[in-house]
């Protein structure tokens, strides 16, 4: 069984006892949450497609830590015009544990 789900602004495909990075959520190390914008639902070949979402539908996850992905580096450069700038970048992240699909 697995579902679509929408967290964040971005679409996952997840399963039961799935680990995912997702962008930063706004909960604390070791609660619940609940995801509601479930977009579809796969049980064994049966499929459900939701109308935008599928109803009564949610995925149950435990937020296990918050961290930073990897630094991006991001160069800039005019030629032969003596122009260089250079900045970094490290995105904030939410590792999150799939402990439940509700279909």
């Amino acid at each position: 069984m697995y579902a679509i789900v929408e967290i964040a602004g971005q679409q996952f495909k997840v399963e039961k006892d799935s680990k995912l990075f997702v962008h930063r959520l706004d909960a604390e190390e070791g609660t619940t949450v609940e995801f509601e914008n479930v977009l579809l639902i796969d049980d064994d070949g049966k499929v459900k497609v939701g109308k935008p979402t599928v109803k009564a539908a949610k995925i149950s996850a435990k937020v296990l830590v918050h961290l930073k992905g990897d630094k991006v580096l991001v160069f800039k450069k005019k030629r032969r015009k003596g122009y260089q700038k250079l900045n970094g970048h490290r995105q904030q992240f939410t590792q999150i544990h799939v402990e439940e699909i509700i279909a």
